[in-house]
């Protein structure tokens, strides 16, 4: 093992047997991913899947108590955000720009987003106490362009570039607000570009949810950034793992319309087949935070799928499950 020889402001970490060993697993899943048979249908319900539950999850690790089947603002904006990722939306090196960018639009219609701090700040564990006082803010412009340029500079595979601007991202914690989801949303741009997104189907954050309290030990207040990128590494195979258990054992059914609703329009298909002749409004008390247009988008890809029949005039219709 040694300490890596490029280091800035003394960040450092050691190229253990360990981060060694997960590198060659993570190549070997890798291979693994490109190799499977093309499957449409079941990749697109998995990135969908994936997608989702990295929004969500990344929101829950940061104290918002949120769910998959009807997830609040702060997890659709992270949503909007890890689509255009991995549409390749961004196309540019990463940069400051980009960074309050995706700020930006954490933050939409929540608070104003897309600047550096102006106050002094710490960061705290999962209980809330402090555990490091964080750069000043009148060091965040120096600080934000040796770390931009440093992280686009770095000769390493990419999964450890990837861990290592999460790493340092959150230990300099530039903005107000969102600093994890900020840093998880870098990470995952690397990983994209650099041909590690695994078809966008590795919902890496419902790992570091379901294993917080090794996240945040990972993350305690040190340079030495070793314990994270093990972290960091074995959390993708993990969750690539799991992803190709279900790939293998037939995730999504051609022939079952079902599997390829999203998790809304399975739970209000669930709903009517338990209360055959319900209301709109009925389904519309289940789901309080969607907007009715959409309500009416899913219940109309429902009936078009066959799934379920619609009776009556618009005002006075009910749903059943069709039989």
């Amino acid at each position: 093992m040694y300490y890596h020889l490029i280091m800035w402001e003394n960040y450092r970490w050691n190229k253990t047997e360990i981060i060694n060993k997960l590198l060659i697993e993570l190549d070997a899943l890798k291979l693994l991913f490109e190799t499977l048979p093309q499957l449409p249908h079941v990749e697109e319900k998995l990135r969908r899947l994936s997608l989702l539950k990295s929004s969500v999850y990344s929101a829950r690790i940061e104290g918002f108590d949120d769910t998959e089947i009807n997830p609040k603002l702060e997890s659709q904006n992270l949503l909007e955000v890890y689509r255009k990722i991995y549409a390749g939306t961004y196309v540019h090196e990463l940069n400051l720009d980009l960074i309050k960018d995706f700020h930006k639009q954490v933050l939409k219609t929540i608070v104003d987003g897309g600047h550096l701090r102006t106050e002094p700040w710490a960061i705290f564990d999962q209980s809330g106490n402090a555990i490091a006082m964080t750069p000043m803010a009148s060091e965040l412009p120096g600080l934000m362009e040796g770390y931009i340029n440093f992280i686009n500079t770095l000769l390493e595979p990419v999964t450890i570039v990837a861990a290592v601007s999460q790493f340092i991202f959150e230990k300099i914690h530039p903005l107000p607000d969102g600093n994890g989801r900020i840093g998880r949303l870098i990470s995952m741009l690397i990983l994209h570009r650099g041909g590690y997104a695994f078809k966008s189907q590795i919902p890496l954050e419902e790992y570091i949810e379901a294993h917080r309290e090794s996240y945040y030990v990972a993350l305690m207040p040190s340079k030495d950034a070793t314990g994270f990128i093990e972290f960091f590494l074995t959390a993708l195979i993990e969750q690539g793992k799991v992803t190709l258990q279900k790939i293998q054992n037939g995730f999504v059914s051609t022939t079952d319309p079902k599997q390829l609703l999203s998790l809304r329009q399975e739970e209000i298909y669930e709903i009517i087949k338990d209360h055959p002749n319900c209301s709109f409004d009925f389904i519309k008390r289940r789901f309080l935070a969607v907007s009715s247009p959409t309500l009416y988008r899913d219940l109309a890809r429902l009936v078009k799928d066959n799934l379920i029949l619609h009776r009556g005039a618009t005002s006075n219709a009910v749903y059943c499950k069709k039989v």
